[in-house]
């Protein structure tokens, strides 16, 4: 009979990866790139199991910055792939290289006992704050806390600020960093959860099958 010592199925894991990148539009003249990141894990550090939000470049980088802050330089956090001025959002090669480059930061950062303590990071990887809300948020300015804003992501969407104030649990909102805000077609999308699956069955090379993944409240 195969036996599993206690230290072995304890082990904690916390598996990344950033994939789907798609080009994002403010307005006619100007459009961006965002990217699904996907968390699944059995860490303690995380009360949400399995989580689905899109992320662009630029928030990547406002992490980096708060999370260096926040470690009052007890820690030296990895590079992000530099940003680099001929970046084409048409070029599959320089797109796939900098996803590459955001998962192994992401991948680096999270073995940190200091960094899977910060809030910022919990708002980053779990919820659709834009920046300015993620700020408000573990400064304790929104009337929503840290817990709720991860917990709730992707409940419902929120279309103004009327509504931001109404719901406490309030953590998808429509700000333009929110890649989804401007397509109606996402306002009924549900994520689910196939409990049935395995977290052995993950693509390694940095996709994520969307049956294992999810960004709704019944995720565990």
């Amino acid at each position: 009979q195969l036996r599993i010592s206690p230290a072995v199925s304890m082990q904690q894991v916390i598996s990344v990866w950033v994939r789907d990148p798609r080009i994002q539009k403010n307005d006619f003249w100007h459009a961006y790139m965002d990217y699904e990141i996907c968390l699944h894990t059995n860490s303690v550090f995380f009360n949400k199991k399995t989580s689905r939000v899109r992320r662009r470049f630029s928030e990547f980088v406002w992490l980096r910055q708060k999370l260096q802050e926040n470690s009052l330089l007890l820690l030296k956090l990895p590079e992000l792939p530099p940003k680099n001025p001929f970046f084409s959002l048409n070029n599959a090669q320089q797109v796939a290289d900098r996803m590459k480059g955001l998962e192994k930061f992401l991948e680096k950062i999270l073995q940190s006992n200091l960094v899977l303590s910060d809030s910022c990071l919990h708002l980053f990887l779990q919820s659709q704050l834009s920046i300015s809300k993620m700020e408000a948020c573990v400064a304790g300015k929104t009337s929503f806390t840290v817990a709720q804003a991860v917990q709730n992501c992707g409940l419902r969407r929120f279309h103004s600020e009327e509504d931001l104030q109404k719901d406490l649990g309030v953590s998808c909102d429509s700000d333009s960093d929110s890649s989804e805000s401007r397509d109606p077609r996402h306002k009924t999308k549900e994520l689910t959860l196939n409990k049935s699956r395995s977290a052995a069955i993950l693509d390694r090379r940095g996709t994520c099958p969307e049956e294992m993944l999810s960004c709704s409240n019944g995720s565990v």
